[in-house]
């Protein structure tokens, strides 16, 4: 899957793309987190991707005071709603991981990223984890996740979250319904154990078209009472 041909990920985009509108004023980098893979290397064939958008008000939630997550969570980068996880490889019930890296990030590219994904470990861990199982080069996968993000219309999730009776279902719905070639069997739902929204999981198949979700991606079942922190 190296050498991932950018042109593939135009056969995604709606005709008017809208990314998600929020304040970001990224900070200075001069150096690149060391990451030290965390499993096995497995260099396998990749048969499509998982797009993780994380609830970034429901993260922040105990980490408002974390020096680690200061970007992110502090408000003093801007306040954000939903921001990319990552964008992983999927391989049938598997999935590629640390493979070996040919290109190497840099201060540069990292710092360009932040606005998407608001943590430099993040950014070079999902590279290192992830991207180097896609492409040769960082600013390729970073290029790659950037055109699916800002390919996506993001509901109003914080009126949404004041529904009465609020389901993952509805959650997953209202995504599909502002996405056109979208249906909700090709959105997840991750929800934690006291039923409030972590993350959507947007499920691709190899060429970067919507594809419907496995039991594992998918995550909450469409009835399951759901919640969504709007933040203080």
């Amino acid at each position: 899957m190296r050498g991932l041909p950018i042109a593939l990920v135009a056969l995604a985009l709606p005709a008017n793309a809208y990314a998600q509108a929020y304040q970001c004023r990224t900070p200075s980098v001069s150096t690149v987190p060391q990451i030290t893979a965390e499993g096995p290397r497995r260099e396998i064939p990749v048969t499509g991707f998982t797009m993780a958008l994380s609830w970034s008000p429901e993260f922040c939630k105990p980490r408002v005071d974390s020096r680690a997550h200061r970007v992110q969570c502090s408000g003093d980068n801007g306040r954000f709603g939903f921001v990319v996880h990552g964008l992983w490889p999927e391989s049938g019930g598997s999935w590629p991981q640390w493979c070996r890296p040919r290109g190497r990030l840099t201060p540069a590219e990292l710092r360009a990223n932040l606005c998407m994904m608001p943590s430099a470990r993040l950014v070079a861990r999902q590279w290192a984890k992830h991207g180097s199982c896609m492409t040769r080069r960082p600013e390729t996968y970073f290029k790659v996740t950037r055109i699916l993000w800002e390919s996506l219309r993001i509901p109003d999730y914080d009126r949404i979250s004041r529904e009465e009776g609020l389901t993952a279902g509805r959650i997953r719905q209202a995504f599909a319904d502002a996405n056109p070639g979208w249906s909700a069997s090709q959105i997840g739902v991750k929800l934690n154990k006291r039923g409030w929204l972590e993350e959507l999981r947007l499920c691709y198949g190899a060429r970067f078209r919507p594809a419907r979700c496995d039991s594992g991606r998918y995550g909450a079942r469409d009835g399951a009472t759901a919640k969504i922190w709007r933040g203080l």
